[in-house]
């Protein structure tokens, strides 16, 4: 009879311990499956910030390229004014010149017809 007893407490401790262990077995499916979940979250949540990046380093690419633009356009205007305001002057002093010479070159071209 002690045999017996003894034999069902060991059964009895037997079925608690795989008890336990389909417990435990349901239970890491269980954190298995959350663990899949939350991985996807996550991808799905860094997918969306690395797009908005994205995004936000296009614009301020867009802009830093726009400023650069709109300050070398300004250079190269204010640069093309001063070449133009200098030739223009030095179109003046060249018309001066010829206008100051003109008189004295009819006059050697009239002298030098005239003497031969």
């Amino acid at each position: 009879m002690k045999e017996a007893a003894q034999t069902t407490i060991a059964d009895s401790k037997v079925s608690k311990i795989i008890k336990s262990l389909s417990e435990l077995e349901t239970n890491i499916d269980s954190l298995n499956e959350k663990v899949s979940d939350i991985k996807k979250t996550l991808t799905s949540k860094t997918q969306i910030e690395l797009e908005s990046l994205k995004t936000q380093v296009t614009q301020m690419a867009i802009k830093e390229a726009e400023s650069i633009i709109s300050e070398t356009k300004a250079k190269a205007e204010r640069q093309s004014k001063k070449i133009a305001t200098e030739g223009d002057a030095k179109l003046t002093k060249l018309k001066s010149t010829v206008e100051s010479s003109f008189n004295e070159a009819v006059d050697s071209v009239v002298s030098t017809i005239l003497k031969s």
